[in-house]
């Protein structure tokens, strides 16, 4: 069952870009863009709640529904 984790991404003044949770203790994860910094927070996300699963300290995380908000980035040079 797939669930939603919320992240919060935040552009460095170094031009890149990092994402942190406040549902998952230690997940870190950076990068160029938005979209590569996003791969490597689900893959730390995955590591870290099957670490945290084999030491029985389940994170609760909200599954996904029929139904949920999802910010859509777009350029806006239109």
């Amino acid at each position: 069952m797939e669930k939603i984790l919320n992240i919060r991404i935040e552009k460095l003044p170094e031009g890149v870009y990092l994402a942190t949770s406040d549902s998952i203790q230690g997940l870190l994860a950076q990068g160029r863009t938005i979209s590569e910094t996003l791969e490597i927070a689900r893959d730390v996300a995955r590591k870290l709640l099957e670490a945290k699963a084999e030491r029985k300290e389940f994170v609760e995380l909200p599954a996904l529904t029929d139904s949920f908000d999802y910010p859509l980035i777009i350029d806006g040079g239109y």
